[in-house]
């Protein structure tokens, strides 16, 4: 008999400073209750609002949870009781009882899906579920994303982007410009936030000052969009779950219907009942159609350096009949590198639909990130 394997210790790390703290505990929760726990040691860490980090029952105290359960938590976490927990301190000793073998950053946003957290880990050398620096960097920046697809030959719809250093110069020379190169509606988003929080639809130009200023006061650049299909088109709205490292899979394709205008903040985490928008899986496409968003995705996944998982959003312009008909139009919006993880999300609820259930799920972005890690150890740093 061969001795028993080793568990891999997760510590799964949730919470932090972005607007999107909530979303993130929602996600851990589900994860923390699906995980298979005969395979793996699971070590929760938080993030605080204020940036602290949290271990044991304080990390527990932040995901919410009945009195009992945290009672139970408290107990089995005296005896591993420590002051703040660092990720390099864990690291440090793997194996050991505070050593961890991996992380899976449950963060969602700034500071947990902008490449900050990652370049933590790396410095740490700790194996991670996810994007690497670069890529989760560069899926949280509208605007260096559409340059990479725009390179990898992805279709984009026309944009620009303005500083906020621009904007409060010159208003007037600004708007010259979106109108010079865009047609109404437009859309106005800050570049760097997740979860559609800053984001405005602009009809006209009596809107956009005040679409303008908003996203002003999330970044410093903003991206302006054209609306897909122009005037009085609604698009689709679809989304792909793409799962790999340097081979990829797509999942089906899903289609949301938003509650509201368009799939902002309110329409995503906060509508419910009658309000709140519907997801279709699989979406209704012909055969070419879905083959062809789903290879759009890979490639997506691909220009963009991604890693581990990510879901993949698309704007479709539906077909026109008649003379001047024209085909479906499909247009990449974006790709999201730590998408929403509670067992109702996109992400998850697609690759359900795709064969793949939640706790399988879970199993392969934890093996993903520890593929890519001993992918790393092959790679050489010094001459």
């Amino acid at each position: 008999m061969g001795m028993a394997k080793k568990k891999l210790r997760v510590g799964v790390l949730f919470g932090g400073k972005s607007g999107e703290h909530e979303v993130s505990l929602r996600s851990a929760r589900s994860i923390l209750k699906a995980i298979d726990r005969k395979k793996y040691d699971v070590v929760e860490l938080g993030i605080g609002k204020d940036g602290r980090w949290l271990q044991g029952a304080e990390a527990q105290g932040l995901l919410g949870g009945s009195a009992d359960e945290k009672q139970v938590l408290r107990s089995a976490q005296d005896d591993n009781a420590g002051g703040g927990l660092t990720i390099a301190a864990a690291a440090a000793e793997p194996g050991a009882t505070t050593g961890l073998d991996i992380v899976f950053p449950v963060l969602h946003g700034t500071f947990g899906e902008d490449g900050t957290i990652q370049g933590l880990f790396e410095l740490a050398d700790i194996a991670y579920v996810g994007s690497g620096v670069l890529g989760s960097a560069a899926g949280m920046d509208k605007d260096v994303m559409k340059r990479l697809f725009k390179a990898a030959g992805l279709p984009i719809t026309p944009h620009v982007t303005v500083l906020r250093a621009e904007w409060k110069a010159d208003a007037r020379k600004v708007r010259k410009q979106i109108e010079k190169t865009l047609v109404y509606p437009v859309f106005v988003k800050p570049a760097n936030l997740g979860s559609s929080v800053g984001i405005s639809k602009v009809h006209d130009r009596s809107e956009l000052d005040a679409a303008m200023d908003l996203a002003a006061g999330f970044d410093r650049k903003i991206v302006v969009e054209q609306g897909v299909g122009g005037p009085g088109v609604k698009p689709r709205e679809l989304e792909i779950a793409v799962l790999g490292n340097d081979v990829v899979e797509a999942s089906v394709v899903g289609e949301i219907v938003p509650a509201k205008e368009f799939y902002d903040y309110e329409a995503k985490y906060e509508l419910d009942g009658p309000d709140e928008s519907v997801s279709i899986i699989p979406a209704k496409l012909t055969k070419a159609e879905e083959k062809k968003i789903r290879a759009m995705a890979i490639e997506a996944f691909k220009a963009c350096d991604l890693a581990g998982l990510a879901r993949v959003d698309f704007l479709m312009a539906p077909a026109t009949k008649g003379k001047k008909g024209k085909p479906a139009e499909f247009v990449l919006n974006e790709v999201n590198t730590m998408p929403g993880f509670t067992s109702i999300s996109m992400y998850p609820k697609l690759w359900g639909a795709s064969g793949l259930k939640y706790t399988k799920l879970i199993d392969r972005l934890i093996a993903l990130g520890m593929e890519r890690h001993a992918e790393k150890l092959q790679t050489r740093f010094s001459k």
